[in-house]
Parts: structure tokens; C-alpha cells; sequence
């Protein structure tokens, strides 16, 4: 069997995918990923056999793919890095391929943090986009505005599943059940990241929850207090 990497590809625009990525794609024969995800590195995909997958479909791909790839090697690129909010995806592909390499990427929250100049040692980054349990990622949301730091959010769209989404009119909502007032609490939301559709959206909690979004965003919570090297020259003796 060739080899397997799961190699992120940044936020959708391809100036933002990485060396290492496009080696890496470059070396395979065979690649699988989500249309957007696909659409990102279209410039690479001349000549390969291409997999278009879905949440339904991609085991059933992934298990062809298997059965008949040889010796060619075959890249998943994931949206954004793969080591974010991928993991399971990652895990399965190892128990059906045995080693996979992963390649890291860009992430949209990176994009995000420079963007609104949230600097990320003074923000919590947390993905919903996971399809596991997210009432602890929820507390871990709450306890980072208590304790004044900003937060970095991908929200989690399922809109087959209201009780299962979690969009900025549910972030809202849920933040005014832990008692903020979430109209003095300011947010920053930027949609399809680095792309020729990206959209900002800057205004507070309450009034986002009034708002239509794309699935494709980062929601910025908070802000940063600046702080200078100057504030700390003990340092320099």
C-alpha cells in the first residue's frame, strides 16, 4: 500500500496553502476531500484520480479506495490544519490505512486572530465543529469571558439537527442563559476566510443573534488589552 497524508489546506483561498501541502499532494496519485475543501486545491488536481466525499458517503470512499489503491499514494486534505477539529476523521483514516502523515495547515482562526488582532496567548481557541459532545467546549467558552480572556470560536452548523446546532443565534442564547449581557459582550464574525467572498460582521452577542451566517465562519468574542515589552524592562538587567 503507498502512502496516506491528511494534509490541511488552509482557509479556501489557494495563496494560503503551504509548501509542505502542495508537496505533499503532489506525490499522490489519489486524492479524497469535501467539494469547498477540493475547490481550494483545484490548481493541483490535474491528472489525479479525485474523490468528491460527503459525511455519508466518505467511509464507503475511503473503504474503495483502500481495496484498490496499490502502490499509489493518496492525500485527504481537510480545510484549515488537520489537527483541528478533524480528529476523528484523522482516527478513522488510520484504523482503515494503518499510518497516516499528517501535514499541517493555516487555520481559519489563525486568519481570524490576526484579522481582529486577538493575539492568541490572550485567547481561548475553540471548535464546536466536532461531531461528538460539546457541553464541556460550551463551559470552557464561558469560564475564558469570566476570566476576561477573548475567545476564538468556530461554531458547529447542523441544520438537520436543530438540538445539534450551535450557530451565533444558539452562542447568544446560551451565553444570556449564563447570565452575560451578551449586548455589551463585542464580537467580531468573519465568514469564508481569505476567499473573494469574505464577509465581517462587527457588532456585539445579542445583536448577532438577529443575524444569518454562512456555515464557513470564525466568531471573535472580546478584546485584547494592549500590552508592550516596555511594561516589563526589569527583564532586561
Amino acid at each position: 500500500m503507498g502512502r496516506v497524508y491528511a494534509v490541511g489546506v488552509g482557509p479556501g483561498s489557494p495563496r494560503y496553502v503551504t509548501g509542505a501541502a502542495e508537496d505533499a499532494i503532489r506525490s499522490c496519485g489519489i486524492v479524497a476531500g469535501y467539494r469547498y475543501t477540493m475547490n481550494t486545491i483545484r490548481h493541483l488536481l490535474n491528472g489525479k484520480e479525485t474523490y468528491h466525499i460527503t459525511m455519508a458517503d466518505q467511509e464507503a470512499t475511503y473503504r474503495r479506495i483502500r481495496d484498490t489503491m496499490g502502490e499509489r499514494n493518496l492525500a485527504v486534505p481537510f480545510t484549515g490544519d488537520v489537527n483541528f477539529s478533524e480528529s476523528e476523521v484523522v482516527d478513522r483514516l488510520a484504523e482503515l490505512f494503518g499510518d497516516v502523515e499528517l501535514v499541517p495547515g493555516i487555520s481559519a482562526t489563525q486568519v481570524a486572530a490576526s484579522r481582529s488582532r486577538m493575539p492568541l496567548d490572550k485567547a481561548r481557541v475553540i471548535t464546536m465543529h466536532v461531531t461528538g459532545d460539546i457541553e464541556g467546549k460550551k463551559r470552557r467558552m464561558v469560564q475564558a469571558i469570566r476570566e476576561g480572556l477573548g475567545v476564538i470560536l468556530v461554531p458547529r452548523p447542523w441544520p438537520g439537527r436543530p438540538d445539534l446546532n450551535f450557530m451565533p443565534r444558539e452562542i447568544s442564547s446560551y451565553l444570556e442563559g449564563e447570565g452575560f449581557d451578551t449586548g455589551t459582550l463585542p464580537v467580531r464574525i468573519y465568514e469564508n476566510l481569505t476567499t473573494p467572498d469574505e464577509r465581517t460582521y462587527e457588532g456585539n452577542a445579542r445583536e448577532m443573534a438577529e443575524r444569518e451566517f454562512s456555515d464557513m465562519l470564525v466568531v471573535v468574542m472580546g478584546r485584547s488589552s494592549p500590552d508592550s515589552y516596555m511594561n516589563y524592562t526589569w527583564q532586561w538587567a
